[in-house]
């Protein structure tokens, strides 16, 4: 076992990688010299040169265009956005290209893209957004969103190997914070499936990387049994496990950073009262960012803390 950061994790999945499949290269802006600019990519340049670390012009659509078109003809690229927010300029490769391949040509398109997200860094509303639901609604793509250091090695190293295009997303704010005990050698972390966090009766609560976190520490000391889902990627959605949990408990409140109004709590919301109506007890609740873009003022109120999913527990525990 090795104790690793968030961050070591990723980085220790794209290194085994590498080593395991040569045609997996690494593109983006600063990955190589400089090491990234959370230093995820720091030190294999020295570890594989060049020619699979690949420092690229500042250009999000010439990044993506390029790891399309090597995905096609047999390659493995990843990608690293510098910020998830800058992604807005490679948009149409990613969906008007990656994820159609399947469907027009059923091509394989093996392409991860890295995407750093999330507030807790001081960033504002150019640098802290949370993008997802941009690509969860786009049919091709697989979006996942790992909330641990075990999660977020296995999980990269199965999307690597998947043959489909993955929107891998990395909350900033875990890089450093978040430490575990990882075991060696080579493992997976199956795409689609979720983990069951912690056991409980009460209710359900249901999130998605750094809120798998704060969930957690809003149960701690309140005596709530609550029982945590931990979805771990979106797409696809493991409703399953959802909705099973849902029905046991009969209440639910969701949680997740990106703002409230279509965000994905919108979409799992209907998807539990669809699937589980005649089993709830209370209205489904929700807690998430402000619809506004991230604030730089006022960061920590933008960002779904403690007491407000505390807040939508006891909201939905007193419904009757």
């Amino acid at each position: 076992m090795a104790v690793l950061t968030h961050l070591e994790a990723i980085r220790q999945g794209l290194w085994e990688e590498m080593e395991r499949d040569p045609s997996v290269f690494l593109l983006g802006e600063d990955i190589g010299a400089y090491g990234g600019a959370f230093k995820v990519t720091a030190g294999l340049l020295e570890k594989f040169g060049a020619d699979r670390v690949i420092d690229t012009p500042i250009s999000e659509a010439a990044i993506v265009g390029a790891a399309v078109g090597a995905a096609l003809m047999g390659m493995r690229p990843v990608v690293e956005m510098q910020f998830m927010d800058f992604i807005a300029c490679g948009f149409d490769q990613i969906v008007n290209f990656a994820a159609k391949c399947r469907y027009r040509w059923d091509a394989p398109v093996p392409i991860v893209i890295r995407a750093p997200s999330g507030g807790g860094i001081h960033g504002g509303p150019f640098h802290s957004q949370n993008p997802e639901m941009w690509f969860v609604k786009t049919p091709g793509l697989k979006v996942v969103a790992p909330a641990t250091a075990y999660d977020a090695k296995g999980l990269l190293k199965a999307s690597i190997r998947d043959n489909d295009p993955v929107v891998f997303f990395e909350h900033k704010g875990l890089y450093r914070k978040i430490k575990e005990d990882l075991p060696k050698g080579d493992y997976t972390v199956p795409i689609g499936k979720a983990k069951v966090v912690r056991e409980g009766r009460d209710l359900t609560i249901v999130a998605y990387g750094t809120m798998v976190h704060v969930a957690e520490a809003a149960v701690r000391g309140t005596g709530v049994d609550a029982e945590i889902i931990d979805l771990r990627t979106l797409v696809p959605l493991d409703t399953d496990t959802l909705c099973a949990s849902v029905c046991r408990t009969g209440r639910c409140v969701i949680v997740h950073e990106a703002t409230r109004f279509s965000g994905f709590g919108a979409e799992l919301s209907a998807t539990v009262q669809e699937e589980c109506f005649w089993n709830l007890e209370a209205p489904i609740q929700r807690v998430t960012g402000w619809d506004t873009p991230y604030p730089h003022a006022f960061e920590w109120e933008y960002f779904p803390g403690p007491a407000r999913i505390a807040a939508a527990i006891r909201k939905v525990l007193e419904a009757t």
